[in-house]
């Protein structure tokens, strides 16, 4: 049966470019893939017949002789120009398709070893309350990477020379083929590098580098919360055969406040008072980040009430104003009371009970409910 022109194969017109071509053929492929179509022999007659077009179209010579002969400039059977020793097969041609896709490597793309950035740090830092609060300048040493002052970076051990890996021809990479698919890997001899150390430096074991500690100044902004991260660009791992240094991250971790509790950048804290200076009222004393501040509780305050201080949380790094301070009232019960002060407590026991509830009005409350279940 005489095959198909190969253009009218892919759909696409004669002075079609190489890109059109490549586009064409990655749908087509995509479509008659026989991993896709298991079941269709059909299908993989015509993955075939796309992958023989894509093959001879994107080849310069083969395009041009079959431009001019038709398939027979093309077919070795037919006295053509043939495909040779060199015509390639399905790994090679899809694997062009692929590394398109997905930025892989197709024939002839790798022309040296692989460039690889730096792997990134996380230094953990702890911090008090007041220090996330109004912010500071601290200093910190992290461990880093420098190079090797005797082989100055070659891994190589002086008066001599890394030589090209004989396993991947100094391109740092190796095809292995699986299947239609070819795999491109690391280098397992040289990991990537493309060279070989015969005679590796002695003080940094052929690495062409030396761990050393750096101290490094870091600011902390005002009102960072616990979990945030400050990026130190560059301060990373470096990178491999000449790439870029990794970035270096200082998480925060705020330790627990003896007095506050912090919610975004609200402030939280629990105020104790007496029973007489709840009763009463007045002027009480509260802590803040920025020192202490008075203000007045009204008569009869109950235990749990919150009184809210406004702008006394904390600005924090994205806000435009500072959060409040809530203070949750607990009413504490007097111990170790002495005879006289026990005689004074039920004195005023029993003038409440005479008064009956308009001295306890959330205790009648509940015998009333009380009473109501029960009934």
């Amino acid at each position: 049966m005489a095959k198909r022109d190969f253009y009218e194969t892919l759909g696409v017109a004669k002075n079609a470019s190489e890109e059109e071509i490549k586009k064409s053929y990655r749908k087509l492929a995509m479509k008659y893939h026989p991993d896709r179509n298991p079941d269709s022999k059909g299908s993989e007659e015509k993955f075939k017949e796309v992958k023989e077009a894509y093959e001879m179209l994107t080849n310069a010579e083969k395009r041009e002789a079959y431009d001019r002969y038709g398939h027979a400039g093309v077919d070795p059977n037919m006295g053509g120009g043939g495909f040779g020793g060199n015509a390639g097969g399905f790994a090679d041609s899809f694997g062009d398709i692929f590394g398109d896709i997905f930025g892989g490597g197709g024939r002839n793309r790798n022309t040296g070893p692989q460039v690889y950035r730096g792997a990134d740090l996380r230094y953990n830092l702890e911090i008090t309350l007041e220090q996330a609060a109004h912010g500071f300048d601290t200093t910190i040493r992290v461990p880093s990477w420098d190079k090797c002052d005797t082989c100055h970076g070659t891994g190589a051990k002086p008066g001599t020379a890394p030589s090209t890996c004989t396993t991947c021809a100094g391109h740092g990479q190796v095809r292995m083929q699986q299947g239609f698919f070819s795999i491109q890997q690391t280098c397992p001899k040289c990991h990537g590098t493309g060279k070989t150390i015969s005679d590796p430096c002695a003080p940094c074991g052929g690495a062409g580098r030396i761990k050393r500690n750096k101290t490094l100044e870091v600011k902390i902004p005002v009102g960072i919360d616990n979990g945030m991260r400050i990026r130190s660009s560059g301060n990373g791992e470096p990178g491999t055969n000449g790439g870029p240094s990794g970035d270096l991250y200082v998480e925060i971790h705020i330790k627990p406040h003896a007095v506050f509790q912090r919610e975004g950048d609200d402030l939280h804290c629990e105020m104790p008072i007496s029973f007489a200076k709840a009763a009463l009222g007045g002027e009480i004393e509260v802590p803040t980040l920025d020192g202490k501040v008075s203000f007045t509780i009204p008569d009869g305050t109950q235990s749990g009430k919150t009184f809210r201080l406004k702008g006394k949380g904390i600005k924090g790094v994205r806000s435009g104003y500072a959060g409040d301070l809530f203070c949750h009232v607990a009413i504490e019960t007097p111990v170790k009371l002495t005879e006289k002060q026990k005689d004074l407590l039920h004195e005023f026991e029993k003038s409440t009970a005479e008064g009956g509830g308009k001295h306890s009005p959330q205790s009648k409350t509940w015998k009333d409910k009380v009473k109501d279940f029960f009934e």
